[in-house]
This record gives structure tokens, sequence and C-alpha cells, in this order.
């Protein structure tokens, strides 16, 4: 990021060069109104990212008011939204949202973190806001247009690259905890560090994120594992306390213990290690979800066995099981994403032992059939799973995946046994031997679907008939005449 130059009483005009700021101040001029853009879009424009579509106006007087006469100016006069608990609106224009709010101050009851709202100055709305780099605002009216107001040096704060708040951070944090979240995902969205001051607030102020909604809290962690790289977000989650709070199953990964000589890795630290790496290769959420929670059943299930060291068994199997209930306490959804991350944990271990043997085509047939549509993303996940760092290693694991991946293509275009139905339905085993629903079919069926996967029959009805007339008769089953 280049120096930022911007000093308090330097114009920024060219930052506003959408002509829906010229209107909104003239609209404010005219009722003599004092009305600033504010937030993420200023932030954004000193950081030269993409300005974000929504846009926060906030007006020394009604923020409402001003919204609806802003509304009826504009073509095709779009709907406001109005949202009167929070005493805002919002108008949609064209690909913008913008939303409009009255300055105010605010104040805080322990048990809660809503506010209680009176009306106030630009500096007190810019006190109320989480850190100094959301705090800029620049002037809409005329007299004023692209002034830049920056009471608490936010702009020095980006150039430090620093997480500030504007006022105490114990009060800050302690009144609205979320903050605290808001804070590591900030740090760990624009790679910057939190100030010393601040971090040891939150530290301190921990325990009252249990305050805040889960919705919100996992809103923020969903953004913070969206991130180029994760762990600088998990870190601190985890240096403030908050990580236990949030995903205890995580934390108990932490630690190396040792027993007669014999040492296993810290698997917390690894699952950060991978999350990262599969950061670079996939914008998948929930298979980021599935890296962070790929190892979660190794802490039930490690064991230390005297003939073999540390073993982890099922560890797969439990950390599936484990899933459910992980989503269900922290409101995640309960539905196919759920059954996603489920599946890869369970499966995360099995092209592993692929890429380690001799890979047979019946076991990357079963690998494809039981993995079906994710069996890449099982892939992608298990080459993020190799944080060995021994070049060598790890080369020779790379290597070995590239060969299970041909390996899934060979066998793909040749057997199609991806979510593949058997050839046989139930209803034509029935009408061949004159069945009525009974376990023969469920037998004959699974037969002709192990014998494909063995590669015993190719995938195809006759060769698959054939085999159904061979397992009945092994049965005592004869087909009735008509066959």
């Amino acid at each position: 990021m280049m120096p930022i130059d911007g000093g308090a009483h330097m114009n920024h005009k060219h930052a506003l060069q959408h002509n829906i700021f010229k209107t909104i101040g003239a609209i404010a001029d005219e009722a003599s109104l004092d009305c600033y853009v504010i937030g993420g879009f200023v932030r954004d424009y000193f950081l030269e990212k993409k300005s974000p579509k929504d846009i926060d106006i906030v007006v020394v007087g009604s923020g409402i008011a001003l919204a609806k006469k802003v509304a009826s100016r504009l073509k095709g006069k779009p709907k406001v939204s109005i949202f009167k608990n929070f005493g805002t609106a919002m108008i949609k224009h064209r690909d913008l949202e913008l939303e409009f709010v009255g300055a105010r101050k605010e104040s805080y009851h322990h048990d809660s973190r809503k506010p209680i709202v009176e009306d106030g100055t630009l500096e007190d709305d810019q006190k109320r806001r989480d850190f100094t780099i959301n705090a800029l605002a620049l002037s809409l009216n005329s007299t004023t247009f692209g002034d830049l107001l920056d009471p608490f040096d936010g702009l020095g704060d980006l150039n430090r690259k620093l997480i500030r708040t504007p006022l105490n951070p114990d009060i800050t944090y302690s009144d609205d905890p979320l903050r605290m979240m808001r804070a590591i995902r900030f740090a760990s969205q624009l790679n910057f560090t939190i100030e010393l001051k601040s971090l040891q607030a939150i530290a301190q102020s921990n325990d009252r994120l249990k305050i805040v909604s889960k919705e919100r809290t996992i809103d923020e962690l969903n953004k913070i594992l969206m991130t180029d790289k994760p762990s600088i977000g998990f870190t601190l989650l985890h240096q403030t306390g908050l990580l236990p709070l949030i995903l205890p199953e995580l934390i108990a990964l932490q630690g190396i213990e040792e027993v007669e000589g014999q040492r296993h890795k810290d698997n917390f630290w690894h699952t950060l290690e991978v999350v990262d790496n599969i950061a670079q290769t996939t914008d998948n959420l929930w298979l980021r979800w599935a890296a962070l929670l790929h190892d979660i059943g190794k802490a039930p299930t490690k064991r230390f066995d005297k003939k073999i060291g540390w073993t982890f068994h099922a560890h797969e199997f439990v950390g599936s099981k484990m899933v459910y209930k992980l989503f269900k306490r922290l409101r995640l959804p309960l539905n196919d994403k759920m059954k996603f991350v489920q599946k890869m944990v369970l499966m995360s271990s099995r092209p592993v032992i692929l890429a380690e043997d001799h890979v047979t085509d019946s076991a990357v047939r079963r690998l494809v059939f039981d993995a079906g549509d994710h069996v890449d993303d099982l892939m992608t996940l298990c080459e993020a799973d190799i944080t060995t760092k021994n070049p060598k290693k790890q080369k020779k694991y790379l290597n070995n995946f590239k060969k299970v991946r041909q390996k899934i293509t060979e066998v793909e275009e040749r057997d199609r046994v991806r979510n593949f139905q058997p050839p046989i339905s139930g209803e034509e085993i029935m009408k061949t031997f004159d069945l009525k629903p009974s376990k023969e079919i469920g037998v004959i069926k699974e037969a002709i679907k192990e014998a494909i996967l063995e590669g015993e029959i190719p995938n195809e009805y006759t060769a698959a008939h054939q085999y159904m007339l061979k397992k009945g008769k092994e049965i005592g089953l004869n087909p009735n005449n008509s066959e």
C-alpha cells in the first residue's frame, strides 16, 4: 500500500466522483443539513481498494427525512426502506445501497450490545465507531465537498496498518463485544496489527462474547475463514481467549504429548496450516470449514500404544459425527452444507492411503463412488493437508496425489462410477425371480454394485444382467419362464 497522503485539511473530491454524492449534498444544502459519507467507503478509497457497493451517509439531523427527499429526486423514485428501531433508511439506487442515519451518541447497558441512542454531532457519531479507520468522513455539502474529517488520526492508522479504537478500548469492546470479532476480522482481511492496548482489552473482555448472538459471531468467523491467510485471524482468536468460546473442539487439539520418547504433532497448529494451504486453492467456504474441522476427532480418539506409539483410530468417523453438534451449537446451516463438511471430514484420509500404496483401479473406483461429485474437493483437501517441512517428502506426497488424480480421471472415463446406480433395478430383480420385496433383492443389488466397483464386470446392462442371474442361482433363486 502506498503511504496515504491526506491531512485533515486536504480535499478529496475525486473520491466522490459518483453523481449520487453531489445530488445528496445539494439536497442536504437545501434542507440546511450537514451531511457526510463515512465508514467503509472512505476507508477503502484510501486503501486504494475497490469501493464497496454499500455506502453509509451520516446526517446531522434526520437521516430518514433526508433519504425520503433524495429518493423523490432520483430517476425511478426508488423505494425507501425504513428501519425505525435503528433510525436508519436505505435506498437501492442502480448498483448501490445507500444507508442514511442521523448522527448519534450511544450508551450501553452491561447485559446488552444494543445501545441507547440520542441525537448527536458528527464527532459524537465518529466516537461511537468501532475503529479509527472506520471513523473517516468526507463532507458532501457544496461549500466543503470532499473535505476530510479525521479527529482520531484514522489516516495515520491506515499508514501504520493499525487497528485502534477511537475511545478507550476497554469501554469500546465491553460495550459491544462483537467489535472484538470485527477487530480480528479486519486485522486478518487487511493484514493489519491490532494495537497492544486493544489486544489486551479484548483478552480482558473475551467472556462478554457470550452476549453476542451466534449468528453475528459466525458471520465474522466466516469472513475470517474467507481471508487470504485465515491463520492470522485464528491465531488472534486464540491469543485473546475468544477461540475456546467459539470452537473448543479446535483448542482441544493443541499441545504435544510425549510418552516413552514418542511424540505426536500439534494438531491445532497443523490445522491452521491446512486452512492456509486450502485458502490458496479454493474460495469454497464449506471446503475451508472442512479443512478447519478435518482433525477434530483426534482429541477424543488419541491413545498411546506401547507397540506402535500414538494412535487416532477412527478419528475421521468420530470427527464427522462431531460436525453436526458443532454446526447446531453455532447455528450454522444443518443442510447439504453440513453434510458436505461431514463427508469431507469422514473421507479426509482415504486418498492419503491411496497415495501411499500402489493405487489399484478398484480402490480408485470405490473412492470416486463414495465421494461422488465431491471427489475433486476431497483431493484438494488432502493436498492442503500436506504440511511437512521436508521438501523431498512434500514433493513425493504431491506427486503421489497427482497420480491418484490421473487414475481418477482414467477410471471415470472408462467406468463412469461417479454417483452411478447399478444398471439393474430392484424392480427388475423382483420381476426376474418372481419375488415380493425381500432381503434377497438387496443382496443381489449390492453384489452387482460390488462386482462393478471391484472391476469384475463392466458398468453396463448386459454384463450386470448376466451377473444377476449367476448371483440369483448361487442363493437358490430361479428365474421365471419369461427369462
